[in-house]
């Protein structure tokens, strides 16, 4: 029986991770997954492909060990070359948070997504700059995410202040899967930012319980959603008095290491699970959940975006995996592989 499969060009999504417990929680957001497509030998890239909604999805991570923001763009420039029907990408995975108990009070486990704000596009390149009168000032900025994703994420943010929110709904889907279950708000430690962490253990078990953060608790477990403006750099925020002082100076709300790579060159919005709060007392333990919280939105955001007919038309001749007919086959040495035009299915049977 001939192999039913997709093109490359059939693809118009990007989805770039820099973790595997970030690529195993994209992955079960997937409403179906596809067979795997040959790339070139120029493309290192391990992808798991599939379809979320009306959107078929190429889903890449960056190699094991090794992050930052060049990496992310080898990923993605090596993703847009093999797949030439992307329209944008998505950056998802996990960041540190900014807590603010007296505003946005950014809990472990919400999910923050970058948004244009003043003079930025939404993502701050925080090492890109230079030191002023005891402060940072950028001096550049990075590009903001194309207008469809801006117009989706307005639509989701609209469902949100309705109660039309599906993160959480989302999240059930992985259940069944122990690592990505909600650690519990016990395990939610804030710490005051000038206390730090007590080496060597991994976890705060002896860490002063009298210099936490005292707040309320939350009435329900779903986790919210923040917009606001994200730092990247290649440097990772381990101090939360210099995480208060960049907070301050830049108004970010998340720190993570690899956005910065992308925004310049690709269409691309930010999404992170907030895993820890950028300080000393950073762990492992919300990384499958916040990985799982940020994945979720995604997979909310992408129904959001409508699909374009006959977008991917224009690339299907050019596509490296074989000979195409517009819209219907990807022909391979065993013959026609049907891609969805009955009609159009019986022509090519004909020839």
């Amino acid at each position: 029986m001939t192999e039913i499969q997709l093109s490359h060009a059939d693809y118009t999504v990007g989805w770039i991770c820099a973790l595997s417990v970030e690529m195993a929680a994209a992955s079960v957001m997937l409403d179906e997954t596809h067979s795997n497509l040959p790339v070139h030998a120029s493309d290192h890239n391990a992808y798991t492909l599939g379809r979320i909604g009306n959107h078929n999805i190429a889903i890449a991570s960056l190699p094991s060990g090794v992050a930052g923001t060049t990496s992310a763009a080898v990923v993605a420039s090596q993703l847009t070359s093999s797949f030439p029907s992307i329209r944008f990408l998505l950056m998802v995975g996990i960041g540190g948070g900014v807590p603010d108990p007296d505003d946005k009070d950014i809990r472990l486990g919400d999910v923050v997504v970058s948004q244009p704000g003043g003079t930025s596009g939404g993502v701050v390149q925080f090492d890109f700059g230079k030191a002023q009168d005891g402060t940072f000032q950028r001096t550049g900025m990075l590009n903001k995410p194309s207008e469809q994703l801006l117009r989706a994420v307005a639509k989701v943010q609209s469902d949100y202040i309705l109660g039309r929110g599906k993160v959480f709904d989302y999240i059930s889907k992985l259940k069944n899967f122990s690592d990505f279950v909600y650690p519990g708000e016990a395990k939610d430690l804030l710490f005051q930012p000038d206390y730090h962490h007590t080496a060597p253990a991994s976890t705060c078990k002896r860490c002063d319980r009298s210099r936490l953060v005292v707040r309320l608790s939350r009435s329900s477990t779903v986790p919210k959603v923040h917009y606001g403006l994200i730092a990247s750099s290649n440097q990772v925020i381990r101090d939360g008095e210099k995480r208060d002082r960049l907070a301050e100076d830049l108004d970010i709300i998340c720190f993570e290491t690899e956005a910065a790579g992308l925004m310049d060159n690709f269409p691309c919005l930010v999404i992170r699970g907030i895993s820890d709060y950028a300080d000393s007392h950073k762990n492992d333990q919300w990384h499958a959940y916040a990985a799982a919280t940020a994945a979720a939105f995604s997979k909310e955001l992408l129904h959001a975006v409508p699909s374009i007919q006959g977008y991917q038309e224009r690339y299907r001749q050019q596509d490296r995996g074989g000979q195409y007919y517009p819209g219907n086959y990807y022909i391979t040495g065993s013959g026609p592989v049907f891609l969805g035009n009955v009609s159009a299915g019986r022509d090519i049977n004909n020839r």
